[in-house]
């Protein structure tokens, strides 16, 4: 196998596609990439076993484009995701990949959104299809989405599917696919559910796991242990000393999640915790929030965290300690990218030692285990707050709103300056830009009194700003 052909151009790439992977900067293979492109531009079946923020959309994607007719239009590749989120950012990387190429459609169905517009894109032709299996199954039932064409089935973060009850989804949309296709599994763990998976619908899979390894040094890890009823007011103790800018915070279930959001910012916390029962626009704006640094701590479930890849996220803590200890490895991996410094904290009961004996014989070092005494509150700093604010404004996509008119309404009319207004996130009725939160009462009012667009529009603070 080709583990050491880094270069992508060892790979049998078009030119023009690897001008514009040069163009991307993508210049080297990461090491799922060196592993398992040349496994799946061969034609082979593939399952992979790789984390997030490991380059494996790349890594399925240019598979796909390789085999693509782009005057064909048909479907001809489907990759389905546990997630809305982790389908819109493969739909975006996919699009960006498939730049070299003129006009190649790509169409996201997910859940949470009008079929209207999904049906009207689907009816003009679509050459890759990525969503979640639920609306897949949807359109399939519909007769909208046919896979006659298809030649290729990704399955992205298929142990999570698993894990939210997509097992008969899934089966049901690989049945409706021509027997003939290529299939490709990825998948961060390797629970016993994916082997099932793969029996039953796969061709003679090739198997690739590429360690789940951090940069030594990167990422400084300290355990401290505690008793069950000290758990959540220990979290702040964490946040009030070591002062991260943005934190995901890891607890085992829906419960420790809503107990630890309330704990937090009853001691003045700009918290908001992620689970599965959120209804997709409340899961936006915690997500719009969190990502823009609007929000300190993100208080999420394994399952609802799952295929978040937020940039420069200062530390994780492992409230629960996991009952597996590969996801324990993952959890922390989303610190410390980048070449950035990252800081995973884990607290944990006596009932929990076996659990950290799982995780320190994976890690093959001992855990460093600090007293929750050594934690002294930086009073002086003054609370723990994030810089940004978000205002919400009414209109997005569909009313022709771009980021540009957004940021000329605050920097000309509203009078703010550029450095004020940090990202600007846009969905399909609403738009939301996060602003310095020291300005944010009145850049909200300027904004609503103001025109975007040349038009007047309703704008609201999402959470009080002290």
């Amino acid at each position: 196998m080709t583990r050491h052909a880094v270069d992508f151009a060892t790979l049998p790439l078009a030119p023009p596609v690897l001008a514009n992977l040069q163009q991307l900067g993508y210049l080297q293979m990461t090491p799922i990439q060196a592993a398992s492109l040349p496994v799946a531009l061969a034609g082979n079946d593939l399952i992979a076993q790789a984390k997030t923020g490991s380059g494996k959309t790349a890594a399925f994607a240019l598979a796909l484009l390789a085999r693509l007719q782009p005057r064909r239009f048909d479907v001809q590749s489907l990759v389905m995701c546990p997630t809305r989120e982790l389908a819109d950012q493969v739909t975006v990387e996919i699009r960006r990949l498939a730049r070299a190429e003129e006009n190649i459609k790509v169409v996201t169905l997910c859940g949470g959104v009008a079929l209207r517009g999904q049906l009207s894109s689907l009816a003009h032709g679509a050459h890759v299809v990525v969503g979640t299996p639920g609306r897949i199954l949807d359109h399939l039932s519909r007769g909208s989405l046919k896979l006659e064409a298809l030649n290729a089935l990704v399955l992205d973060e298929a142990d999570r599917m698993l894990d939210m009850g997509f097992l008969d989804d899934i089966a049901a949309v690989a049945r409706q696919c021509p027997k003939d296709r290529q299939t490709l599994l990825f998948s961060a763990t390797y629970p016993e559910g994916i082997a099932k998976l793969a029996a039953q619908f796969m061709k003679n899979p090739q198997q690739i796991a590429v360690e789940a390894q951090h940069e030594e040094g990167r990422i400084r890890q300290r355990w401290y242990e505690v008793v069950d009823d000290g758990r959540l007011h220990a979290v702040g103790r964490l946040l009030k000393h070591f002062r991260p800018q943005s934190t995901l915070a890891f607890c085992n279930t829906k419960q420790q999640c809503r107990d630890l959001v309330e704990v937090l910012q009853a001691e003045g916390f700009s918290a908001l915790a992620l689970f599965g029962e959120l209804e997709q626009r409340e899961r936006d704006q915690v997500l719009v929030q969190f990502a823009n640094r609007s929000c300190s701590v993100l208080v999420a479930t394994d399952v609802a965290a799952r295929g978040l890849d937020i940039a420069q996220l200062e530390a994780v803590i492992n409230v629960d300690v996991t009952p597996d200890a590969e996801v324990h490895i993952h959890r922390i991996g989303r610190t410390g990218r980048a070449g950035a410094d990252g800081l995973a904290l884990s607290l944990a009961s006596l009932d929990e030692m076996g659990r950290v004996g799982k995780i320190e014989q994976l890690q093959g070092r001992p855990s460093e285990w600090h007293p929750l005494a050594e934690l002294a509150a930086q009073d002086d700093e003054g609370p723990l707050l994030p810089p940004m604010a978000t205002l919400q404004i009414a209109g997005g996509r569909k009313d022709k709103i771009r980021a540009g008119d957004v940021l000329g309404a605050l920097t000309g009319e509203a009078g703010f300056t550029r450095e004020q207004v940090g990202k600007i996130s846009i969905n399909e009725f609403s738009t939301y830009v996060a602003v310095d939160r020291r300005i944010a009462r009145e850049a909200a009012h300027r904004l609503s009194t103001g025109r975007v667009k040349g038009r007047s529009v309703k704008v609201r603070l999402l959470a009080d700003v002290a």
